[in-house]
């Protein structure tokens, strides 16, 4: 049972892991095509943050925030594979963060194409980040093995 467990954490983490894998290779002296990517998508997302809260959002260095996402998706995934609650975390902290950027389906009307695609992505992540609180829960709701006690043998003389 805890092989089973192990393999479908580490087909879970695959996700992460081969996303990470891509971005890093692809890295560069500018953080890539996830860079370019990411930029406008941060742009809209800053902008509505400040016309809805009136906090300015500080400038990031995009290949920065890239290779933020790298080491959190890296990082997470290693821990989450050897059961970690911690690795679960940082991946739930991945998730908040980015799919509000990445996947901004509120930017656009219902019944624009762009708006289906980016909704179903939003969706996916919503689902990934569901089975990490499930795991959580879980391995928070087990209880803990107690240590065997040592049956001490009443001495005879």
């Amino acid at each position: 049972m805890a092989f089973i467990s192990f393999l479908g954490r580490l087909l879970f983490v695959s996700v992460f892991i081969l996303s990470a894998y891509q971005e890093f290779n692809e890295f560069g002296n500018d953080g890539g095509p996830a860079a370019k990517h990411l930029k406008p998508k941060f742009n809209v997302f800053a902008n509505h943050v400040t016309n809805q809260t009136g906090f300015q959002v500080p400038h990031v260095e995009l290949k920065h925030l890239v290779l933020g996402t790298i080491v959190l998706k890296a990082l997470g995934s290693l821990l989450f594979v050897f059961g970690s609650s911690f690795g679960a975390f940082i991946l739930i902290l991945h998730q908040a963060i980015t799919a509000p950027i990445l996947y901004d389906f509120y930017n656009y009307d219902v019944d624009k194409k762009e708006f289906a695609q980016l909704f179903v992505k939003f969706t996916q992540n919503l689902a990934l980040l569901g089975a990490l609180l499930f795991f959580i829960g879980m391995k928070n709701s087990m209880p803990q093995r107690a240590p065997k006690k040592k049956v001490s043998k009443a001495k005879t003389n």
